[in-house]
């Protein structure tokens, strides 16, 4: 599991180290890590070291002083090393004697600076450290807009990244590899400062860390998690899944959400609505009842929303006063929109939120709507809700989104898009590393929605269905669409399922990069 911390408590973890360290050790440490990083890039690259043109962009700082040390690591190995200085006046004076004693070049002049950027086999970014906050600073702007022919690797976050929330309020410099030192940072996970942070390399440097308030799932957290039959199950023990979905506008909407129900791991999917004659003849194992899902029969989870169309608001009431835990997508997320948070008052069971941005826009202005109204009840109408965030807007700042949502439903919420975050309302964040920009495609979200709520019906909380269920599509979207990569469908990554299950239990599919997550689609 990969475990990020925010600056505050990275900062307090440094200090106290520093504290029983002699002084510069901590420093050291980061520098010898970033310069051996760097060696194996341009051996990589060039097959040596030494000759290697190297640029450090040297901010003011500590930041600066890591990438002035690596710099003259880097020199001592023969590469010829030029340090560019964009605060002459508060450059790290450690690290610049350092670099000068190495025969390191030092340049202040930008235009020459552009110049040597432009021609480096390697560039240390080390402009603006974890404090950063807002875009890259002017005299720094013009490095995020030049051409460049070598690999950019940035010292603990690129510059103009938040490295608490992912956020890029202005010019940020794109990194190919970024190595951050003790822990991970939420910025480096989540987009959009995940996709400037190209590969994420972690270097341990001896930090004392608290718990980490965001977390990303490895294939060995997801396989603890899988549901695996025991001797004596059977389908009732293992589960039975209820998917409410589908339309006369939308059947296809209930064929994916039971198509990943049907592999989620619970032993029966038992579906409610108007297109059970097209789920028997796609999938005669499902269990078909007539009516809503109050008159279902037993179930351990519901699944409600996708597809539903004007259906959705019943079914989603029968959902939520069933004592099991109820996953809601979609239509269903509209309808919980218009009542706002009072729908969920008073259960006891999770409930496991799935929108994308723009569903996530109706529930925060439905969270501030008349939603005293539980469900069936009139909640108010749509004119009478303030005007939604912008979409745009809760995309730029991911984090931030899923946790007000799960604080203000008091719900488990799964936000998809380029990052998928899973937040409860204990704030705690799980992101997931394997979405992929193909399953941008109709139907995904369906698949997704009957894949975790099977978990549930399995007996995962909520947070960890969520997570497990995101990291299985992604991973079903990256064996389908294959490399470099093609088009998918959404049938095609439920079908896929069963192969990654056994991979991630086998421990047999490479690892994702940690730094370029991907989304899990609409």
């Amino acid at each position: 599991m990969r475990h990020a911390h925010r600056v505050d408590q990275v900062r307090a973890a440094e200090a106290e180290l520093m504290a029983r360290l002699p002084e510069g050790t901590l420093m050291q440490r980061a520098a010898t890590g970033l310069a051996v990083t760097c060696a194996r890039l341009l051996t990589r690259r060039r097959g040596r070291v030494y000759g290697s043109r190297v640029v450090v962009l040297a901010g003011s700082g500590d930041n600066g002083g890591d990438a002035l040390y690596a710099g003259a690591e880097l020199a001592r190995r023969g590469a010829r090393v030029t340090a560019v200085l964009l605060a002459p006046g508060r450059a790290h004076g450690g690290g610049l004697a350092a670099l000068r004693a190495a025969r390191g070049r030092v340049v202040v002049e930008q235009e020459v600076g552009l110049a040597d950027f432009s021609r480096a086999d390697l560039v240390l970014d080390g402009i603006v450290g974890i404090g950063g906050r807002g875009g890259l600073r002017p005299e720094a702007e013009p490095y995020a807009r030049a051409a460049r022919t070598g690999v950019v690797v940035a010292v603990d976050v690129p510059s103009g990244v938040d490295a608490d929330t992912g956020e890029v309020a202005g010019a940020a410099l794109r990194a190919d590899v970024t190595v951050c030192f003790g822990t991970y940072k939420p910025g480096l996970l989540i987009d959009p400062g995940a996709s400037y942070a190209g590969a994420v390399q972690l270097v341990g440097i001896g930090l004392e860390l608290p718990p980490a308030g965001v977390v990303a799932l490895q294939h060995a957290d997801v396989a603890d998690l899988l549901p695996v039959p025991g001797a004596e199950s059977d389908k009732y023990r293992r589960g039975v899944v209820g998917v409410a979905a589908g339309s006369a506008r939308y059947p296809g909407a209930a064929l994916l959400a039971v198509a990943g129900a049907l592999r989620g791991g619970a032993g029966a999917v038992r579906y409610v609505g108007t297109a059970a004659e097209e789920v028997v003849r796609r999938f005669p194992e499902t269990l078909v009842t007539e009516g809503g899902p109050a008159g279902a029969g037993r179930v351990q989870a519901w699944v409600v929303g996708p597809g539903g169309g004007e259906g959705a608001g019943r079914a989603l009431a029968e959902a939520l006063a069933a004592d099991v835990p109820v996953l809601v997508d979609a239509d269903g997320l509209t309808e919980l929109a218009r009542l706002g948070p009072g729908a969920l008052a008073g259960r006891t069971a999770p409930t496991l939120l799935t929108p994308h941005t723009g569903e996530a826009a109706r529930l925060l202005a439905g969270a501030g709507a008349g939603a005293g109204a539980g469900p069936g009840g009139d909640g108010g109408t749509r004119s009478e809700q303030p005007r939604p965030p912008a979409a745009e807007e809760l995309a730029a700042a991911r984090l931030a989104t899923a946790r007000r949502l799960a604080a203000a439903y008091r719900a488990t919420v799964l936000l998809k898009g380029s990052t998928t975050v899973v937040a409860d309302p204990s704030g705690s964040v799980r992101v997931n590393p394997t979405g992929t920009a193909w399953l941008a495609t109709a139907g995904s979200g369906d698949v997704l929605a009957g894949l975790a709520g099977s978990l549930l019906a399995a007996g995962l909380s909520a947070p960890d269905a969520a997570a497990v269920a995101a990291y299985l599509h992604g991973l079903a979207a990256r064996h389908t669409a294959g490399v470099p990569g093609a088009p998918v469908t959404a049938s095609e990554v439920a079908a896929a399922l069963p192969a990654v299950w056994n991979d991630v239990r086998a421990g047999a599919a490479p690892e994702p990069r940690s730094g370029r997550p991907g989304g899990t689609g609409a």
